[in-house]
């Protein structure tokens, strides 16, 4: 079973799953990275062509990394759960972990926002917005929900593989 990290920007997701895969030796995929892969292009390129040609091709890489007959731990874009058929390929390959932060959290974590083309010339605003449309679709799916405000990664790193340890019989 994959274990599938979702939450906002900036809540952590590339950092705890790289991580967990070094502890749990798993292999470790980012969607957007595999969305630059798959589709030859910047997620800014593809942005710049349109949100909705950037979540197709999004789409494609959550279905790829669902696919994998090896166990992986999966980052995933922020706004991966907003879609439905990727709400269903996550949880029917394996485990959703929530890691949540707040706005003002994520805002001092983004760095570069030239990269981050949602954010655009005020990003808590924008950070608050997102958190209200996305809560509810990362709440449908979470199995499990990590608060990451106030902790070190290696606390992250910890409650996550306990997570998966326990969940999964590793």
């Amino acid at each position: 079973m994959h274990v599938w990290l979702i939450g906002m920007m900036g809540s952590g997701k590339s950092s705890v799953g790289e991580a967990c895969a070094n502890v749990l030796e798993r292999g470790w995929l980012d969607t957007d990275d595999l969305v630059v892969a798959l589709a030859g292009r910047t997620i800014p390129e593809l942005f710049d062509e349109g949100e909705a040609l950037f979540r197709e091709w999004e789409r494609r890489a959550v279905c790829e990394a669902s696919q994998s007959p090896v166990p992986l731990i999966i980052s995933c874009g922020g706004g991966v759960a907003n879609d439905a058929t990727n709400r269903g390929l996550m949880t029917n390959s394996g485990s959703v972990v929530w890691l949540r932060a707040r706005p003002e959290t994520l805002v001092g974590r983004v760095g570069d926002t030239s990269t981050r083309p949602l954010l655009g010339p005020d990003p808590l605003e924008t950070l608050r917005r997102l958190e209200l449309l996305r809560t509810p679709f990362y709440e449908s799916v979470a199995d499990d929900v990590i608060d990451t405000d106030a902790v070190t990664l290696d606390e992250v790193v910890d409650r996550v593989v306990s997570y998966v340890v326990v969940s999964n019989g590793q």
